[in-house]
């Protein structure tokens, strides 16, 4: 098994996270404007909060990667909240050249020097174990996410 390119990575989780918000627009209308169901906003908002999170975490494994700036990495995270950007983004990054490649710290690439480096290489060069860490990773922010809650003004 080996991971997918940073390039294909990246492109599913932001082509991902776009589609998902384009089906929380749809659940909040269904909701919201014509008043006939919530369930579209309680289905859509938990897939598009789970692909939020993936893509959090495939574009901090990109940066750190790439070494990207932290203003590229800050845009990158950034994108995540306007619907759509980060299609955006990805086309950005993918004409600057900022995600074309293997990963740079597979097994017989690069040496890592840094901490993350440290962490991301030991994911890169055992893509089974990372495809859990993933999962489980995104599992536990889904959990902590749900346990805090959406931010709901005093009150309500």
């Amino acid at each position: 098994m080996t991971l997918p390119s940073p390039r294909t990575a990246f492109r599913t989780v932001a082509t991902a996270e776009a589609v998902t918000w384009f089906l929380l627009i749809v659940g909040m209308v269904l909701k919201y404007v014509t008043r006939t169901t919530e369930l579209g906003v309680r289905v859509f908002g938990m897939l598009h909060g789970i692909v939020f999170i993936s893509y959090v975490l495939v574009t901090i494994a990109v940066a750190v990667d790439r070494r990207w700036p932290i203003g590229r990495l800050a845009l990158g995270l950034f994108s995540a909240i306007p619907p759509f950007m980060t299609v955006w983004f990805e086309r950005h990054a993918e004409r600057s050249d900022d995600i074309e490649g293997p990963w740079r710290l597979r097994t017989g690439g690069e040496q890592p020097t840094t901490l993350p480096e440290r962490v991301l290489a030991w994911l890169v060069r055992n893509p089974a174990l990372a495809l859990v860490a993933l999962v489980v990773a995104v599992a536990a922010l889904t959990a902590i996410a749900l346990v805090v809650g959406p931010p709901v003004p005093p009150g309500r």
